[in-house]
């Protein structure tokens, strides 16, 4: 089975489907591996002028997987801290490589965008919801911090700050309405219609001058980068890291959703 599905629904459009359902296409490396892969592959295919992406199922993408995270390349003889500062260089690599594209990508967010399912939608240039989407930064829920894969640099500037610090330290769910209200997504439509109002904008997009449409996104991004984000990640990953093996909070998380009570966090193991 195929993790990562790359279709060709229209002339010049390209789009990019997220395919683990019965997880909610969680960032597995099973999954993330191959999609950057099909992501630098469109990067390099100038017959595709605009990228849709979208998850299968009922979910976008929500966030790490915490039941089967998947094998890690090149991590032989590493030991746990190493091998999670490579295991956060690769995410990170992930989100960039998205945002890097030189065709414009438009996110379907279909359902649940968690975690690093939100920053994957916040690294494509344009979000569309179905009413049946909703959006969290789980970072803050599992123990950890709501701060990861380029969340606290992409969020303030999409919707500014005191949404972005309320959202991500309260670890509340975004609804479809709200984003919609706050800036978050571009539209809502309903489920059915949400591939084909994507695919009708990315068309739009493809008729324009390429160099116009590329120059348009570079610059784009470049007003809004008052710091370097690659240097924003890094520090982000840091602090990730650091409370993920420091303390015992994400396992706590785990186990108590799975025992379906409230966590007790510590702030060491």
């Amino acid at each position: 089975m195929s993790f990562v599905l790359v279709e060709r629904p229209r002339e010049q459009v390209a789009l990019v489907t997220l395919n683990r359902p019965e997880r909610m296409n969680a960032m597995a490396f099973d999954v993330m591996i191959p999609f950057k892969e099909a992501l630098e592959a469109i990067g390099n295919d100038n017959s595709v002028r605009a990228v849709v992406l979208t998850g299968a199922g009922r979910g976008f993408c929500s966030g790490a997987d915490q039941t089967s995270a998947g094998p890690i390349p090149h991590t032989d003889g590493l030991t746990r801290p190493t091998i999670a500062l490579r295991s956060m260089e690769l995410l990170d690599e992930v989100v960039l490589t998205l945002r890097r594209l030189h065709q414009p990508v438009i996110a379907a967010v279909n359902g649940a965008a968690i975690g690093g399912g939100l920053c994957l939608s916040l690294a494509a240039d344009i979000r569309i919801a179905s009413t049946d989407a909703y959006f969290r930064a789980a970072g803050i829920n599992n123990g950890l911090t709501a701060s990861e894969l380029g969340l606290s640099y992409l969020l303030p500037r999409a919707i500014g700050t005191s949404r972005a610090f309320e959202i991500m330290l309260s670890g509340r769910d975004v609804d479809a309405a709200e984003a919609d209200r706050i800036g978050l997504v571009t539209r809502l439509t309903e489920p059915e219609d949400l591939l084909d109002e994507c695919f009708d904008l990315a068309q739009r997009i493809a008729s324009f001058s390429r160099p116009g449409v590329e120059l348009t996104k570079r610059t784009l991004w470049s007003s809004l980068d008052a710091s370097s984000m690659a240097q924003h990640m890094n520090q982000e990953g840091l602090g990730q890291l650091m409370i993920r093996l420091l303390t015992d909070n994400f396992e706590e998380a785990t186990a108590a959703r799975r025992e379906k009570r409230e966590p007790v966090f510590r702030d060491a193991r």
